[in-house]
């Protein structure tokens, strides 16, 4: 059995406890990274290694509970995350509106339709600062402009973070579910969801190219899917991109947009 050096988690975390959040797991073993774990509630991922439980994409857990997630970790490949990367806005200070990471994000990604969304006391507010708190309580600490401690806990962004994989395009990339009708507005609704799936498919690729196991964890939904299960979907892609941010942290090859309050990590274009 092959040895696992460090893993990483990587969540897409909803911003209110009313909404689904991906979860993602990957371990770096002699063969290098590969993905163990992909799911769009918390509740699924707790409930391995059995597998998800079988249900309505709507039910599950809602709510964050990172000492189970992190001993869940633990349990799937034997070690306890380095960095966990969290999408959603996380601060040392109680976030009551824009912060300097998310202006600074806007400045520098802007232009390809990459500015980040406006957070808010009442969103993502108590839901963000129990995340971190409870992840500090576990030892893991909220890494702002400097790289912290390990383990450590980190902001992400998938839609600049992908233009690290894509870094010709001219603006982020189409893969919004929810945005399907404002990316083309004169498509049928089967044209806009083949267009998803392609965009959906060059994502996963890019990822498998630095993690083993994804495309195979995650194969595409199937033509005829709608609503809430490609969502689920959605969700599971943007956790595998948390996560690979957390591996590209780990190995240097990030820039953190923001102060000493809070940090957004984005992974740099390699052309």
């Amino acid at each position: 059995m092959m040895t696992a050096h460090r893993s990483v988690l990587g969540i897409d975390a909803a911003w209110s406890t009313n909404h689904r959040s991906g979860v993602a797991l990957a371990v770096e073993d002699e063969t290098g990274w590969r993905l163990v774990a992909a799911d769009s509630c918390y509740s699924d991922f707790l409930a391995r290694p059995s597998g998800p439980p079988i249900k309505s994409p709507a039910a599950g857990n809602l709510t964050p509970a990172p000492a189970r997630l992190i001993s869940t970790c633990v349990r799937l490949c034997g070690v306890a995350p380095t960095v966990v990367a969290v999408d959603m806005p996380l601060s040392r200070e109680t976030i009551d509106g824009r912060r300097v990471s998310d202006t600074a994000v806007s400045r520098a990604f802007g232009a390809k339709q990459c500015a980040t969304h406006s957070p808010s006391a009442k969103r993502p507010g108590n839901v963000s600062d129990k995340l971190r708190a409870d992840f500090e309580a576990a030892a893991y600490h909220l890494w702002t402009i400097e790289r912290g401690p390990l383990p450590g806990l980190i902001e992400v962004y998938p839609h600049p973070a992908l233009l690290a994989f894509f870094a010709n395009e001219p603006k982020r990339l189409e893969y919004k579910v929810a945005k399907t009708l404002t990316y083309w507005p004169d498509a049928t609704a089967d044209e806009r969801r083949q267009r998803l799936l392609k965009v959906w498919a060059r994502i996963v690729a890019a990822l498998e190219s630095e993690i083993a196991g994804v495309a195979a964890a995650i194969p595409l939904p199937a033509d005829s899917t709608v609503g809430r299960a490609l969502k689920a979907y959605e969700d599971r892609l943007d956790a595998i991109v948390c996560a690979w941010c957390a591996i590209r942290a780990l190995q240097g090859r990030v820039k953190a947009y923001g102060n000493d309050v809070s940090a957004i990590w984005i992974p740099a274009a390699e052309r």
